[in-house]
C-alpha cells in the first residue's frame, strides 16, 4: 500500500488536528491560551505555505508537458 503524501499534507483535516492536538498538549501542561492560540496560528499559517507550495509544484509540474518555458 502506496501513501499519497501530496494528498496528506494539503489536507486541512491534518493540519487542523494537529494544530488542535499541540494546542490542547499546551494548556494541558500549564502555558495559557493566547500562547496556546498563537502556536495554532502558527501551525495553520504553516500548513498553507506547504497546500501552496506543493500545488504550485503540482502546477508547474502539469505545464512542464505542454512544451512552455515558465520563468518566474
Amino acid at each position: 500500500m502506496k501513501i499519497d503524501w501530496k494528498r496528506k499534507l494539503t489536507s486541512r483535516k491534518l493540519w487542523l488536528s494537529i494544530a488542535s492536538f499541540v494546542s490542547m498538549l499546551m494548556i494541558y501542561f500549564g502555558n495559557d491560551e493566547n500562547a496556546a492560540a498563537q502556536v495554532s496560528a502558527i501551525i495553520m499559517a504553516g500548513a498553507t505555505v506547504i497546500g501552496y507550495v506543493i500545488g504550485e509544484g503540482l502546477a508547474d509540474a502539469g505545464n512542464a508537458g505542454e512544451g512552455e518555458n515558465n520563468a518566474e
